[in-house]
């Protein structure tokens, strides 16, 4: 039987690394996951309890665009947030963040279109959009502009669309008001649409994330519940469309997804009432985002652009080696830390670049800091 080639897309590296992290477990080792961006802590414990009570409902089918109360309090958050004022019909309800891209990219793009992406950046984009018959351009960016592509290249690559990511993975950075809204105008210029991916606001640090709605309403804006509310398994998020792009979006949900989980969308809606825990989970990231640089630059490996938000550490590692996947084959091998290739992020540089996450309990990255300090004085002597 013939196979589609739209099946023909690159594998998620980071998936193979957890695979030969969970290997390593099932031999009896002990790892230390800095490997996946996903939070140590699970969703908040009050907003469990309150699904339990919810659970006595059928929890049936909502409709395509989620659950009205989990939309309007999505505009609360907006603007208590932000200061911005939506009508919640703009707000759609999504099968995780992967969803929401899944959509967007189906209501934007004809067949062949050619959206940019600054690389490094979060792979599934690029998976995402070949699957579905477009055309992803890789933009180089470097450690100078802080790994966030530049106005001028929307015309330079002669884009039908960009997507950014503020806070970014794999690097951190962030863009301010005035980058996204010279990109947003950029945008505009080309005939271009414009895709702000913010899943990571809420995990900021010395200054707050800036979402695109507050530069410009000409743009689809995507967010999850997976990593500032520590939901990633539940797989719920949300997208922000232009008033004119709701009923082709919900039209596309309808088909494709019916409508994202009821029971996750219960409990989204009662983790955004749950400020305490949530503060407290970023605290345990702030903490060990400071940790983190210190070691990595302790280590040897302090090549890297100090993180803005989310909970990466994007580290140039040319120093050591040409080939990033058998260079953390080794470290996970020798040091027992999972950690990432930048290939995932970047196929043309990311051979010279690791990943390194501090999403976990603040003792892991402890001890996964000094593992890597005996891993890297071993390797150099």
């Amino acid at each position: 039987m013939r196979l589609s080639n739209r099946g023909d897309v690159d594998p998620f590296i980071v998936m193979d690394v957890m695979e030969a992290a969970r290997q390593a477990e099932a031999e009896g080792r002990h790892i230390i996951h800095m490997e996946v961006g996903q939070p140590g802590t699970g969703a908040p414990a009050a907003a469990k309890e309150k699904l339990i009570a919810d659970m006595a409902d059928p929890l049936g089918y909502t409709v395509a665009l989620g659950l009205p109360e989990l939309k309007s309090r999505i505009v609360k958050h907006y603007a208590d947030w932000y200061g911005v004022t939506l009508d919640p019909n703009r707000v759609v309800i999504t099968s995780g963040a992967s969803g929401a891209f899944l959509l967007a990219f189906s209501a934007l793009f004809d067949n062949d279109a050619r959206v940019g992406l600054g690389t490094p950046c979060y792979p599934s984009y690029r998976q995402i959009l070949r699957a579905v018959g477009l055309r992803p351009v890789d933009i180089p960016t470097t450690l100078a502009q802080r790994f966030q592509p530049l106005p001028s290249d929307v015309s330079d690559y002669a884009l039908g669309g960009l997507i950014v990511a503020s806070p970014a993975n794999p690097t951190g950075t962030m863009l301010d008001r005035d980058g996204l809204a010279a990109l947003a105008t950029a945008c505009q210029a080309q005939g271009a649409a414009f895709i702000s991916d913010e899943i990571y606001h809420g995990i900021d640090y010395d200054t707050s994330s800036v979402t695109a709605l507050q530069v410009t309403d000409d743009v689809y804006v995507v967010n999850s519940f997976s990593k500032y509310f520590s939901m990633t398994g539940w797989r719920v998020g949300w997208m922000i469309v232009p008033p004119d792009h709701v009923r082709q979006v919900e039209r596309l949900a309808q088909n494709m997804f019916i409508c994202a989980p009821h029971a996750a969308q219960r409990l989204a809606l009662h983790a955004m009432d749950c400020d305490d825990e949530l503060i407290a989970n970023k605290a345990a990231y702030q903490e060990n985002r400071a940790l983190m640089m210190a070691g990595l630059k302790t280590a040897g490996l302090g090549r890297f652009a100090p993180p803005d938000g989310a909970f990466y550490v994007y580290v140039d590692v040319s120093d050591y080696t040409d080939d990033a996947r058998s260079f953390a084959a080794e470290i996970l091998e020798k040091a027992g830390v999972a950690v990432t290739p930048g290939l995932d992020f970047d196929a043309a540089r990311g051979h010279h670049w690791l990943r390194f996450s501090y999403a976990r309990a603040t003792d892991d990255i402890i001890e996964g800091l000094a593992r890597l300090a005996r891993f890297m004085k071993e390797r150099l002597t």
